[in-house]
């Protein structure tokens, strides 16, 4: 089936008119009358088969066809940009839309910041935040940069390390003075740990490695979640013992509200990754964004 030589510009219309919520504002940002911004919908719309929005006598509203629509045009104008640039070998700014994934808790706190610092320089560029458990798979088209905790998963993505990062065992002072203080991994077992169900890692199995010596410890507790920071809170609250990036509680242990236990023991490589498919590798959109992210990170290190 042909793609037909309006779509580009139609997609772009449509984008335009959803973006400036009405039918007024997009004839003022295009030059054309009211209704003539109608007429173009109304022969989208007749092309496509659908209705697009919804109108009434005060507002209109996307469909769930006007849903799926928005959301591919405004990915396939980022991807027609991004080719132009690559063609052209343009050194235009950046522009376009950037869809980022990351975790709840570390996305909230470290990325949502950045992504407000980065838009503020790169005025062109449209960021979507989506906040998961685990990412999505590739093959659902859902990111173009992930944020991810460890080695990635496929070999085929591309990864930029964006900053060091460990995985630390703590819990509350008032926990421990109650408890007492585990001096080996075996010793887990008889304290209340705190389970953080994420990723594809075997729940409540911890590996903690001295030397070229690694212990499997299987730890058990009343509380889990799938929220690291909710399972951090408990920690502080005196539940348990936690396992948790340092990136997410540093100033914890730099106040004194947890401390670290097992010192001398190293949990698996825990580093921050931003990841993405290959085929954006040319992107200038990404590529700013993740050199971004990697300037800042640097300037912000959490203390040993």
């Amino acid at each position: 089936m042909s793609i037909p030589i309006t779509a580009p510009s139609e997609m772009a219309f449509f984008t335009l008119l959803v973006n400036k919520g009405s039918f007024s504002a997009t004839a003022f940002e295009l030059g054309i009358s009211k209704a003539a911004v109608s007429k173009r919908l109304l022969a989208l719309e007749s092309r496509l088969g659908v209705q697009l929005l919804t109108r009434t006598t005060r507002r209109s509203g996307l469909t769930a066809e006007g849903e799926i629509y928005l959301s591919h045009a405004k990915r396939i104008l980022a991807d027609i940009d991004d080719m132009e640039q690559q063609v052209s070998s343009a050194k235009a700014a950046p522009k376009g839309l950037l869809r980022v994934n990351a975790t709840l808790g570390f996305g909230r706190s470290q990325i949502a910041p950045l992504i407000s610092a980065y838009t503020k320089i790169q005025t062109q560029v449209q960021v979507q935040l989506q906040l998961t458990v685990n990412p999505p798979l590739l093959s659902e088209d859902a990111y173009d940069v992930c944020i991810h905790f460890g080695e990635p998963p496929e070999r085929h993505l591309i990864a930029k390390r964006i900053a060091a990062n460990r995985r630390l065992i703590c819990a509350a002072p008032a926990y421990l003075e109650r408890r007492g203080t585990p001096k080996t991994p075996a010793e887990l077992a008889k304290y209340d740990c705190i389970g953080i169900r994420q990723g594809d890692e075997a729940y409540g199995t911890w590996h903690l490695r001295n030397g070229s010596k690694t212990e499997t410890v299987k730890v058990r507790g009343n509380l889990s979640t799938n929220d690291g920071e909710i399972a951090v809170n408990w920690a502080l609250a005196g539940h348990g013992i936690v396992m948790r990036a340092e990136w997410d509680i540093a100033k914890y242990l730099r106040s004194g509200r947890l401390k670290q236990v097992l010192e001398n023991y190293h949990t698996p490589p825990a580093d921050i990754y931003a990841i993405y498919p290959q085929r954006h590798q040319t992107s200038a959109r990404v590529r700013t964004f993740v050199d971004f992210l990697i300037s800042q990170f640097a300037q912000s290190s959490p203390p040993d």
